[in-house]
């Protein structure tokens, strides 16, 4: 465990409020002991509770932080997303508490040895959450977190103050502040946060962040779980049924308006196809959303610093020479907008490499569509770039579909549709590589937030004697080291 009372905060404020509450909270952990099946239920039972007791005021919120963003998305992806993992952990943690039996090395099994693993609380975990789904990526971790037995300090986004006003107003409904605090602020809080001697951190987020966030969490060797993004590819397969395989990618893309670390980044289609994917693509996106300036099912971009970054994805495209195609089924002047910051979905056909969106994660509307000859070619330009958070396969040729799940890696992998395997509680959830380190959701997210800790308990007879061990060694040594190195 940490030593917290060696950290300098060199009299910040800041630090000193959050210092404050850690030492209390690992104190009161510390207290506490063992930390019962019921007391862990009891504490994400209430965090449930009060997640829909205030789901009209994070709805309302989520619509004035994003200025447009649906009722319906919210309530799916984060009130109802937020509570699954509370309902789903609460129901299995008693069977995810129980001892794990191992095998003891042979012949200590035979004379009464035996082995097991106990998984204990780490104590005090840090949680820094993102802004894209503010309410599900600090509470559905939160869940694993206090299954596990731990205590919690939450770090939410500056980007969606409104909403991290009323998760202030959950949390000091649900817990007391020695079980899970939250501390609201811009970056200096989010520094100061990510430094502090946690037992484990999350962190949510860009991966340019995270190098930062990484190094503060160095200083005090705390272990760190880091979900991150990159370029999520979608694999479209000559077998594939186009029109129900775009109809499924768009959704996916244009939720959140792509604002989503799993949103298919990229297509790569078979090259005679190409026309038709964008033909599809105009209709999907029509069919679901007939306007989009007037329509508030289509979310808007977050801020105008995220819609300027956006639109500098779009020039950067035209300025080399790609084709820049807007799903604008209604004609809408976008540049007329005063109160929102929609961009269309926006087809880039052919992308060139040195194009930022094939570059830089998009976090957006924005769909680069590259083609291919030989479905190989696909495989091949996946594994020549950064390892993706997810990867998904469109088709119905089980052999292409054997040779991406074998010759590609990725954080996690969605067969003939897109997104759905985050729903998955008994998955677990976690990139690779750049695309961020470690897993949670279901008994993975326990175990993340465990520490696994291994029990041998001894029989009765002498062990060493029989073996040999003891010195002075002689014949029974021997007759040990002979068996154990025996190939």
């Amino acid at each position: 465990m940490n030593a917290p009372q060696e950290l300098n905060v060199d009299n910040d404020p800041i630090t000193e409020a959050m210092m404050k509450v850690l030492l209390a909270q690992r104190e009161d952990y510390i207290a506490e002991g063992f930390v019962s099946a019921e007391t862990r239920i009891d504490r994400m039972r209430r965090g449930m509770n009060s997640v829909s007791k205030f789901q009209d005021h994070l709805v309302d919120a989520l619509n004035k932080d994003f200025s447009c963003r649906p009722r319906e998305l919210s309530m799916l992806t984060d009130v109802a997303a937020a509570i699954q993992p509370f309902k789903s952990a609460s129901k299995q943690v008693r069977k995810w508490m129980k001892p794990e039996k191992r095998k003891s090395t042979f012949p200590l099994g035979l004379l009464g040895g035996r082995s097991r693993i106990e998984y204990q609380p780490l104590g005090v975990v840090g949680v820094i959450s993102p802004w894209n789904f503010p309410v599900n990526l600090a509470f559905a971790p939160l869940a694993d977190i206090l299954a596990a037995g731990n205590r919690a300090m939450i770090k939410p986004s500056e980007y969606t103050p409104t909403v991290s006003e009323v998760m202030v107003e959950i949390v000091q409904d649900a817990w007391d502040e020695k079980e899970v605090a939250i501390f609201t602020g811009g970056p200096e809080v989010g520094a100061a946060f990510s430094g502090l001697p946690f037992d484990h951190l999350l962190f949510t987020g860009a991966t340019s962040v995270a190098r930062h966030i990484m190094a503060a969490a160095a200083k005090n060797l705390v272990p760190v779980t880091l979900e991150l993004g990159g370029k999520s590819p979608v694999l479209i397969s000559r077998s594939a049924d186009i029109k129900q395989t775009v109809s499924r990618i768009m959704l996916g893309k244009t939720m959140n308006a792509g604002q989503i670390c799993l949103a298919p980044d990229y297509l790569m289609v078979p090259e005679e196809k190409l026309d038709e994917v964008i033909e599809e693509v105009q209709k999907a996106v029509a069919e679901m959303y007939p306007k989009l300036l007037d329509n508030s099912h289509y979310t808007s971009v977050v801020n105008n610093r995220h819609y300027q970054r956006l639109r500098d994805k779009i020039a950067d495209a035209k300025e080399k020479g790609g084709e820049v195609i807007p799903c604008n089924p209604a004609s809408e002047d976008f540049d007329s907008q005063t109160e929102t910051f929609k961009i269309p979905p926006t087809i880039i056909k052919n992308p060139t490499d040195d194009m930022r969106v094939l570059q830089e994660e998009i976090f957006g509307p924005l769909l680069p569509i590259k083609t291919y000859k030989d479905f190989g070619e696909t495989i091949d330009y996946v594994n020549h770039n950064p390892r993706p958070l997810a990867l998904y396969y469109f088709g119905e040729d089980a052999g292409e579909e054997r040779a991406v799940l074998d010759r590609t890696t990725s954080g996690g992998v969605c067969l003939n549709d897109v997104i759905m395997h985050i729903m998955q509680e008994d998955l677990p959830f976690g990139g690779v590589g750049p695309a961020g380190m470690g897993a949670y959701h279901g008994y993975e997210g326990f175990k993340t937030f465990s520490h696994a800790k291994s029990i041998y308990k001894q029989s009765k007879l002498d062990v060493a004697g029989l073996g040999g061990m003891r010195p002075p060694y002689g014949d029974k040594t021997e007759k040990t080291i002979k068996m154990q190195t025996k190939i």
